[in-house]
């Protein structure tokens, strides 16, 4: 399970589906990665002109909308294995869907993210602003968190709002540690006129407000995501620690011990 499923090159900073994930929601929470990851490599990976990517990632959302049920509470017929396109992603996605009511407006935000990805790229077009970005993490970040928190039956004002801080800074925290793989794709996240420390000291804070959703999960997904937020914070660490102009910071062993000795003492404010 990941807060945040964006990736460069399929590396992860963050677990995704691993075995804290309670295992009755294992399969949900992978179908909705292998949803976002391939959307993903159809926006950044290959060799695709803009109007490719942009036409490829049409496809994808009729396929989608063949996977949502019907009225009658079936499954489209186009979902069935030899006739969808990418039956890999929607014929496990499609019954997720109608098990587990997922909520459709947050998988099409994703799309909505992934091609206002293309078109930034193709026209070298920056954010003005903060808030011009924070607006498009609403749509690439925000869904993740609101789907698994779904899952787990919490849908309270302050849980959201709390998991939307997280995802937030999670996704401004892969900006920030990507900035020498993004630069080179012609990707540019960082605001005109911004100072990246400043930046930086920004997604801290965010993760810092939404921690406090640890306690509002059960079990398993709370641990799962207190390591989550630590692995955050301690990529924030590095960053402020490095250049991430030239280098991508990268967590190894000795990291995930700081983690967890940090995750266990995460106590309710």
């Amino acid at each position: 399970m990941a807060w945040n499923m964006r990736s460069v090159d399929h590396y992860e900073n963050f677990p995704v589906a691993s075995w804290l994930c309670p295992p009755h929601l294992r399969g949900a929470v992978i179908a909705i990665y292998h949803f976002a990851r391939t959307a993903d490599d159809l926006a950044d990976e290959g060799d695709d002109s803009p109007d490719q990517r942009l036409k490829q990632l049409a496809a994808y959302r009729l396929a989608l909308q063949r996977a949502c049920p019907l009225p009658n509470g079936a499954i489209h017929p186009a979902a069935a294995k030899d006739e969808t396109d990418w039956p890999e992603v929607f014929v496990p996605l499609a019954q997720y869907i109608q098990s587990h009511a997922l909520p459709l407006a947050c998988l099409h935000a994703l799309l909505d993210a992934f091609e206002q990805d293309v078109i930034f790229t193709r026209d070298d077009r920056r954010y003005a602003n903060r808030d011009e970005l924070l607006a498009y993490c609403e749509r690439s970040a925000n869904p993740v968190g609101r789907l698994l928190l779904h899952l787990y039956g919490v849908q309270d004002a302050k849980s959201l709002q709390w998991s939307d801080a997280v995802c937030t800074s999670l996704q401004l925290i892969n900006f920030w540690q990507d900035l020498s793989v993004d630069l080179t794709r012609g990707r540019h996240y960082l605001p005109q006129g911004s100072d990246l420390p400043a930046e930086v000291a920004f997604a801290r804070t965010l993760m810092n407000q939404g921690a406090a959703l640890v306690h509002r999960l059960p079990g398993r997904a709370a641990w799962e995501l207190r390591l989550v937020v630590q692995g955050g914070l301690r990529i924030i660490d590095k960053i402020e620690r490095g250049n991430p102009w030239q280098q991508r910071p990268k967590l190894v062993p000795s990291d995930w011990a700081v983690m967890l000795w940090r995750a266990c003492r995460m106590r309710q404010r």
